[in-house]
């Protein structure tokens, strides 16, 4: 059977390089285990051999399905967009781990979405773009320290595994590429309000060169006394996971007041 076509509109880039797809799959030892966009099955079948995986591969490009039903037939493979699937109904019961060599162009949105299952996926690892890996695991006073910092952080620990040239893929992409394991830390929920909380940092990020008094006021009103406190002196990549907590603790009990 023919080679895949890289789709562009679908940000393929099919890693060539079989030390870095098992150097990637060794980043999961066990467990029940979602692969994303698998393409030609390059990480798939490394996957495969590590009998304590159980592996379910999603692929959303009818080309690629095809080529993994031709030569991994026992594969569980389901043909579907990542982004829209219900987790829940797709794995009813248990923990789940999420790998893959993730499209560069909604890689962001993938995270996002292992956030809302963060009760039940312990480890997501996989390829990234360079840049979007420096941002997931960056420390606070850095220029790459973000929303994703933030909240991915807040319920995962970040590693930045190792950095991959961009010869190892076809099509080339023009950026390199990292690999990353985030494993779910001991933080079960925030001591604030979590939504609130996610509200606080998206907010805070959107003017990240002003002062969290000026990007912030619109969550307590302009010219509230409590604008006056350190914390809101401060520019949001200063701010660690829990100093974003107390911040978010301060604006929940401001307003709460308004509601009394």
């Amino acid at each position: 059977m023919q080679q895949v076509r890289a789709k562009k509109f679908l940000g393929q880039h099919f890693l060539t390089d079989l030390s870095v797809a098992q150097r990637i799959a060794e980043t999961l030892t066990s467990g029940r285990t979602i692969e994303i966009g698998p393409g030609m099955g390059v990480l798939t079948q490394f996957l495969l051999k590590n009998s304590s995986i159980r592996l379910t591969a999603i692929e959303i490009d009818r080309e690629s399905v095809a080529y993994l039903h031709e030569w991994y037939p026992e594969l569980d493979l389901i043909e579907g967009d990542f982004l829209k699937l219900d987790l829940n109904q797709l794995i009813p019961e248990g923990e789940f781990n999420v790998i893959g060599n993730y499209p560069y162009n909604i890689s962001s949105q993938i995270f996002f979405k292992v956030l809302d299952y963060k009760d039940r996926i312990p480890v997501c690892s996989g390829m990234i773009q360079k840049e979007v890996a420096e941002r997931l695991a960056s420390k606070p006073g850095k220029k790459a320290y973000g929303i994703l910092s933030v909240l991915l952080q807040a319920y995962y620990d970040i590693e930045y595994l190792f950095t991959v040239d961009e010869y190892v893929f076809n099509p080339p992409p023009k950026v390199k590429s990292a690999v990353i394991r985030m494993t779910r830390n001991k933080r079960r929920r925030l001591d604030c309000d979590e939504s609130l909380f996610k509200t606080v940092v998206k907010t805070a990020f959107n003017q990240r060169r002003k002062q969290m008094r000026n990007s912030l006021q619109q969550l307590v009103g302009k010219g509230n006394p409590i604008l006056e406190e350190e914390i809101f002196t401060m520019r949001p990549e200063q701010l660690s996971v829990e100093q974003f907590v107390e911040l978010t603790k301060l604006i929940e009990n401001e307003r709460n007041k308004d509601i009394l």
